[in-house]
């Protein structure tokens, strides 16, 4: 791998959080080559991942991340992982007298980490093709290239259905995790009723003590052993009491590390188990809180979500037209906001032509307006054999993508902002190869790039905003667990099929598929920001929900995060044509 590169530390911090990233990570590693024989990817992994080495002396590859969560959460997971066991040394035990065991009966694993088991164990695969994080690493010695393990890997599972039995991120992690990768919060429980982390202030409350002095000592662990560290991506679950705890941290980060990027993410699951009008209201709060907070410690915050909304009564969650995802479950939700995060994520994490993340975040944030919203085509609606052109003139007058921060987009074509990202074309012809003198059928057919083919189409529709575009042809890779939840119009490749799926044939294993994303500042987020102001402004909390407050949070704080968001959402008004801001606008810009 290169030894030279910009790189990224990942924080996940949340249950869901943890869902979407470890997804994410999934795809990452389906992607991974170690063959010195293939040319080098357009997606520079090392960005990411992080190189080791085992006592043993294997080769390790694992992400560069940090993964908080609550007791209970790991079920089969230890949190030291078993990258880096060094077994247990039994001569320390001196007592001479009897012992007596009591050994509690481990979680029920399913059938895909039963196979991973079997894996490492070498009853599938020899042992020596089964290294480090990735399932394949080059010794000395030499070993499988990740594509041969990942095959295989495919051939042994790809019948697998995980619905009915994921119950946590772990559930369905296919990789190995450093030893300092997990840091678990013991104060709270993920299951049960009692000891919850629930609201805003007991999330704020938590980053001191040891706590704090573990983040620490994790973050300057990876920090240190970066060359040209280019700043943090932050996943934050948004409605409990992580938002909290998440707002502290990008304020930590932003004072120890200023001048990185730090990329927030803030996740919203379209349904909680067990929910209550008045959690249904905490989430709201939380929500409202953590948007403040994150934004304003970020170099930019954008929410990540497939419901309708934010508010106690979010319309139907989004639907795309060649998914058939359960919103209801967060293995499927999540897999959806991960493919879309593979795409938005791919700026800074490209071999050539990388853009660094405050870059990023300069052409979005401006003017201090650091909440941007996110859409995507997942999967982008291709046929198979057919162009660019011809993809794009089929979507005709509505832009194929669909919100994924709960914000609609603007119909009159304003925007501040945009960075739009096709990836997962590979083998696809990305302009018209017409006959000379042929009447070309759309001006999209005329063009003779990529870029111009894709730009053309997107300033139809914002004709005056600053874009950003960035085409790659590596697809995202769909290796197990990933689930199988598309459409019987998708083909193995993630295209579009010519001729449909007859109904007593199997549907086609979906190994890949093409993603197209976009990310916006403009005045449609002056609605979204006010409609959340709104909600947590139309009720007395003091009256509604006191509890809320006694969790640490204090009514100043909650009365001025309020008017910080009213102003936030000013700030999105009526300004994409040079308007003049009042001078209150101005004064907060300066803040």
């Amino acid at each position: 791998m290169s030894s030279v590169c910009r790189e990224v530390i990942t924080l996940q911090l949340g249950h869901y959080s943890n869902f979407v990233g470890t997804h994410w990570w999934n795809l990452q590693d389906a992607s991974l080559s170690y063959d010195p024989e293939m040319p080098l990817g357009e997606i520079q992994s090392d960005v990411v991942f992080r190189e080791g080495q085992t006592s043993g002396g294997h080769i390790t590859y694992t992400p560069r991340l940090i993964a908080m969560d609550l007791k209970g959460s790991l079920r089969t997971l230890r949190q030291e992982g078993s990258l880096y066991d060094p077994g247990k040394d039994t001569s320390a035990v001196t007592w001479d007298g009897s012992l007596m065991m009591h050994k509690e009966s481990p979680p029920v694993k399913n059938s895909f980490l039963e196979d991973l088991d079997k894996l490492e164990k070498g009853e599938i695969l020899a042992e020596a093709d089964f290294i480090s994080s990735s399932q394949a690493q080059c010794s000395a010695a030499g070993a499988m290239s990740v594509e041969t393990v990942n095959s295989r890997l495919s051939r042994v599972q790809k019948g697998y259905k995980l619905e009915g039995s994921v119950k946590v991120w772990s559930d369905f992690l296919r990789i190995h995790l450093h030893p300092r990768t997990i840091s678990v919060i013991h104060q709270y429980n993920h299951d049960g009723e009692a000891h919850r982390l629930e609201a805003f202030g007991q999330g704020e409350a938590l980053l001191q003590g040891s706590v704090l002095e573990d983040l620490e000592d994790r973050l300057h662990f990876f920090v240190e052993e970066c060359d040209y560290l280019q700043g943090f991506q932050v996943l934050c679950d948004l409605a409990d009491g992580f938002a909290g705890l998440g707002s502290k941290v990008t304020e930590m980060l932003q004072d120890s590390y200023g001048g990185r990027g730090i990329l927030t993410w803030g996740l919203a699951p379209v349904s909680h188990p067990n929910s209550s009008p008045m959690k249904d209201l905490y989430h709201l709060l939380n929500s409202t809180l953590g948007t403040v907070h994150l934004s304003s410690h970020s170099s930019f915050f954008c929410p990540l979500t497939l419901r309708g909304g934010l508010g106690r009564r979010p319309s139907s969650p989004v639907a795309f037209p060649h998914l058939n995802y359960d919103p209801s479950l967060w293995y499927h939700s999540s897999a959806v906001l991960a493919l879309a995060l593979d795409a938005l994520t791919v700026p800074y994490r490209l071999r050539d032509n990388s853009v660094p993340m405050w870059q990023v975040a300069d052409a979005l944030a401006v003017s201090g307006k650091k909440v941007v919203a996110a859409y995507g085509a997942v999967p982008f609606p291709m046929m198979h054999g057919s162009t660019l052109p011809d993809a794009l003139s089929i979507c005709a007058d509505t832009l194929p993508w669909k919100p994924l921060s709960a914000c609609s987009e603007p119909g009159d074509g304003r925007c501040y902002g945009q960075w739009a990202t096709l990836k997962g074309f590979e083998g696809q012809r990305l302009i018209s190869s017409l006959d000379p003198g042929t009447q070309p059928p759309t001006p999209l057919h005329s063009l003779h790039s990529g870029e111009d083919v894709l730009g053309s189409y997107i300033r139809s529709f914002y004709p005056t905003a600053p874009l950003a575009l960035q085409l790659v042809s590596t697809p995202s890779k769909l290796t197990p667990p990933f689930p199988q939840m598309f459409s019987q119009s998708v083909g193995a490749q993630g295209f579009l099929q010519s001729q449909p799926i007859l109904p007593d044939s199997p549907a086609p294993l979906v190994s890949s598929v093409p993603v197209m994303t976009s990310l916006q500042s403009g005045p449609a987020l002056d609605p979204w920001l006010s409609e959340l102001h709104r909600g947590a402004s139309s009720f007395d909390i003091r009256r509604v929900a006191p509890s809320f407050l006694s969790q640490g949070l204090e009514m100043a704080d909650y009365l001025e995060a309020l008017e910080q968001l009213r102003l936030l959402a000013r700030r999105y008004r009526d300004d994409s044509c040079g308007v003049m801001r009042s001078s209150s606008e101005e004064d907060d810009d300066d803040d």
